[in-house]
């Protein structure tokens, strides 16, 4: 790998203390550093962030263009066009009965929206006279965000456990995981008691108490892009609408047409009360993150004439707005979603010949979030040692080739569990799709004879 100056050696702090190459310049599905060499994006960004693609002057220029005008409106005195027209174009995409009756708080990142979405559902219940709903319901090997109140909320093991003394740790259920079902069981004869279990906890905590349940359709970094089961969300819709619990949708990953639909949610047929977004809507080109609500979820806090309580100085900005309007009409115009329809079938096939080597034992996602589980036993489903690294030297060694994944880890027990998430731009090729399966395929190899 083209290595760069280390971060010490550099002034900053970087992701690792490993050197990284610089990277230089990106288009489409590719990206350059400064010595030449190219690597295929197969990560989108890092972890799922690009969705149109590198390179895209329009949305640099829309940005320009507002920053020509007015970079920054202070928001507790101003709101700006960009904000109002993001706010309705939002509004029109949005999934079900929110579509047109909704509105949205525009942040800065995935984690801002999750922890605006917990404190848009506390101020809901104050003001609507039911103060003792404050406790929000997660699951294990979900992942929300990495400020220290969403730590107590996500069921990450390996980012939550250091910061254990100074959170408030909230109850989990367990992760919808086929692969690895908790209970035991085989879906569809489980009856979904994966799900069944939100009512469990919430008679067991007491609903009063009860504010909100969060999960994400597809779960991402936690899981790598394992995808709820057909039905569960639908089970829990019916148990939050049943004691008066908030669905929050996660869509910090899967919005924005990366599963084949403006939200993830929607491949279910439900309607959350709150979504948090962020990542794909703006495609990476600038930091803009968004808390959807429901009308009547809004209202009493409105009628009750305190401001919500959330926010940071660089919220509602002008510019990033500007830049999220043009990618997400970028995304239509070009019919990105039909694209991850027809695409990500054949990038799942595709994927699904890994299976033929022995360090592979399952295959899974949605649309073009895809994942990959690697184990030492594929009969026991037996993980490696995590000491081992699997994921991380699979990642290492196919940037080597020329490939860009995010590895994950914890999928057993928050503890150990390799995996690789495989998240191109959605603006990949059938053509392209092969490129990248060559490297794959090649990096399984040679990682599979290096462990084995």
């Amino acid at each position: 790998m083209t290595q760069a100056s280390s971060g010490k050696a550099a002034g900053v702090v970087l992701r690792t203390w490993r050197d990284m190459p610089v990277c230089e310049r990106g288009e489409g599905i590719y990206l350059f550093d400064r010595e030449g060499k190219r690597y295929i994006d197969g990560a989108a960004g890092s972890s799922v962030v690009v969705n149109i693609g590198h390179g895209v002057k329009e949305v640099a220029e829309a940005m320009y263009r507002q920053a020509q005008k007015v970079s920054f409106a202070a928001p507790h005195v101003f709101a700006n066009e960009p904000l109002l027209e993001l706010g309705r174009l939002v509004a029109d995409r949005a999934p079900g009965t929110m579509r047109n009756n909704c509105r949205t708080w525009f942040t800065c990142t995935g984690t801002d929206a999750v922890d605006d979405a917990m404190r848009l559902t506390r101020q809901h219940f104050v003001a609507s006279g039911k103060r003792s709903k404050q406790l929000i319901i997660g699951r294990w090997q979900g992942f929300h965000g990495n400020n220290i109140a969403v730590s107590g909320i996500h069921g990450h093991t390996g980012r939550r456990r250091i910061y254990l003394p100074m959170y408030i740790n909230s109850p989990h259920i367990p992760a919808a995981y086929c692969y690895r079902c908790y209970f035991e069981m085989t879906y569809p004869d489980c009856g979904l008691k994966c799900a069944r279990a939100l009512e469990t906890e919430i008679r067991q905590q007491g609903d009063e108490n009860v504010a909100a349940f969060i999960a994400e359709p597809v779960v991402g970094a936690a899981l790598g892009a394992v995808p709820a089961p057909e039905g569960y969300f639908q089970v829990i819709r019916d148990i939050c609408t049943k004691y008066n619990v908030m669905m929050i949708a996660d869509e910090v990953m899967t919005a924005w047409g990366r599963i084949g639909h403006w939200f993830g949610i929607e491949d279910w047929g439900v309607t959350p009360d709150i979504i948090a977004t962020a990542k794909g809507m703006t495609s990476g080109y600038t930091a803009l993150a968004a808390t959807i609500a429901r009308e009547e979820i809004w209202a009493p806090i409105q009628e009750s004439g305190v401001p919500f309580l959330a926010g940071h100085t660089m919220d509602l900005n002008p510019v990033s707005c500007a830049g999220a309007r043009v990618a997400i009409e970028y995304m239509e115009k070009h019919r990105l979603m039909e694209n991850v329809r027809e695409v990500g079938v054949y990038l799942q096939e595709r994927l699904r010949e890994l299976l033929e080597f022995k360090i592979v034992g399952d295959v899974r996602g949605k649309g073009l979030m895809c994942g990959i589980e690697f184990v030492r036993d594929r009969r026991t489903k037996q993980p490696f040692d995590p000491g081992l690294k699997v994921s991380l030297r699979f990642q290492d060694e196919a940037m080597r080739r020329g490939l860009i994944l995010f590895h994950c880890t914890g999928c057993v027990e928050g503890v150990a569990g390799d995996m690789m998430l495989v998240t191109p731009p959605l603006v990949i090729t059938r053509a392209q799709v092969d490129e990248m399966m060559d490297i794959l395929t090649q990096t399984t190899a040679a990682i599979q004879k290096e462990i084995l």
